[in-house]
């Protein structure tokens, strides 16, 4: 069989089963199978593929069919400039999420060496991007998954960070490392009773601890708040991402916490996504 033939197979399979992007999902997949670039797929449609490669690209298909993300097939995701390595331990790294990288460079471009703390580091692809732009910056990320850890070591390693990066296994509560000129996060802030709404791409197969907020989506931000109320230096910043309608209540916590609201960023969607804020007591 040839690649025409079996990605146009796999692309009506997928489309059958309610799958978005059945053309561009068939295609990445195919790269998958036979190890070469999607480019490759589409200038090379008459190319035979051996009988193991397309029993490859079936089982890949089979599994995007009942949900499972590319990302986790493929296991790795492009993220602000760079590839990381993910697996069904971590978040997959999203679009919305690169504000945050865009404000902390900015926040930062006259600073020469900053000490960061990325709370819930997951795959490390926040703060390795940081990292990565920023050649004397030095970072720490925790996390209460030892597994996720491992994958953020192995992306730091892949990255060239490794050696400006440290990891923990901590919840933030039991974390009282040093003080930190900037700690980033992207808690979970999903409401309990609302992710079963979730699509069965998310919910089906991303960690649940990733994305469980609580009953009001804001227990982990509030206590990530709280205990950065101390690790941060004074006129240090906390980059936040948020839920769409958590804006107010963050922001009262914020507050209540001695930190000064700098400003909120919407996302791609135009959600209210980030807020960047200043402990100035």
């Amino acid at each position: 069989m040839n690649i025409q033939t079996a990605v146009q197979k796999a692309q009506l399979f997928l489309k059958e089963k309610n799958i978005k992007t059945p053309v561009l999902d068939s295609q990445i997949l195919m790269s998958e199978a036979i190890k070469k670039e999607k480019e490759f797929i589409i200038l090379n449609f008459d190319k035979e593929i051996s009988n193991k490669s397309l029993e490859h690209f079936n089982k890949l298909i089979n599994q995007r069919a009942k949900g499972e993300p590319i990302a986790y097939l493929v296991k790795k995701k492009y993220f602000w400039k760079y590839q990381f390595t993910v697996n069904k331990d971590v978040l997959i790294p999203r679009p919305d999420t690169e504000v945050l990288i865009e404000e902390v460079l900015k926040l930062t471009k006259n600073k020469d060496s900053l000490n960061l703390l990325d709370v819930g580091v997951g795959s490390g692809c926040i703060l390795i991007s940081i990292l990565k732009d920023k050649k004397n910056f030095y970072g720490t990320g925790i996390d209460i998954s030892k597994k996720s850890l491992d994958i953020c070591k192995i992306n730091g390693e892949n990255l060239g960070v490794i050696s400006r990066l440290k990891l923990f296994k901590s919840d933030i509560d039991n974390f009282h490392f040093h003080k930190y000129d900037l700690i980033v996060t992207n808690p979970p802030y999903i409401e309990k009773s609302k992710l079963k709404y979730l699509e069965r791409d998310v919910i089906g197969f991303e960690p649940k601890q990733a994305l469980d907020g609580g009953i009001e989506g804001i227990t982990e931000i509030s206590k990530v708040i709280i205990r950065s109320s101390e690790l941060i230096k004074k006129n240090g910043f906390l980059i936040l991402e948020i839920g769409f309608n958590q804006k107010k209540k963050v922001k009262k916590i914020l507050e209540n916490k001695g930190f000064y609201i700098k400003k909120i960023i919407k996302d791609l969607s135009n959600n209210d996504r980030c807020i960047i804020s200043m402990k100035i007591k």
